[in-house]
């Protein structure tokens, strides 16, 4: 698929925030209970080093974001992390993997090196897309997640070189 992705401006909040909103609403991938308004989304995304929203060139609709930014500060602070939202009935066609991408390239343009991922849930499928990117698993906390449905979920921790 055809994607332009660029850095999120304040006309493409509403979309982008009904997209982060459906994930957390999905209540499997995502640790925020509560979805964003537009001044909590405004504030959430602007606080972020990066966030960008891929849109499709066509229809100009906004079919999935990332958010990029310090994994932690000081000594560590080369360290990123990031999170990715694809529009609901858009899953499944490779847009999170060109925004896996951008992130990447992004992530190094901003000067960090690595970027980690404290808690992907074992049984979200965009593990393997990682795994094929080249993350590296660091290991598993069994537990980790609270599923929307009130069981405990694995979740996993990942690395990757920038």
């Amino acid at each position: 698929m055809n994607l332009q992705i660029r850095e999120l401006m304040p006309a493409d909040l509403p979309e982008a925030i009904a997209i982060w909103n459906q994930v957390v609403e999905d209540g499997i991938a995502f640790p925020q209970l509560d979805c964003l308004d537009l001044q909590k989304g405004a504030a959430f995304f602007g606080a972020q080093s990066f966030t960008a929203v891929a849109r499709q060139p066509e229809s100009g609709a906004i079919v999935g974001l990332y958010i990029l930014h310090p994994n932690n500060e000081g000594r560590c602070g080369h360290i990123c992390n990031a999170s990715y939202a694809v529009r609901r009935d858009m899953r499944g066609m490779h847009i999170g993997e060109q925004l896996i991408l951008h992130c990447l390239a992004m992530g190094k343009t901003l000067g960090f090196r690595i970027l980690q991922f404290n808690a992907v849930v074992k049984t979200n499928p965009a593990l393997s897309l990682y795994k094929k990117l080249g993350f590296v698993e660091l290991g598993t906390i069994p537990g980790g997640f609270l599923m929307k449905d009130g069981h405990y979920e694995d979740i996993v921790l990942m690395y990757h070189l920038l």
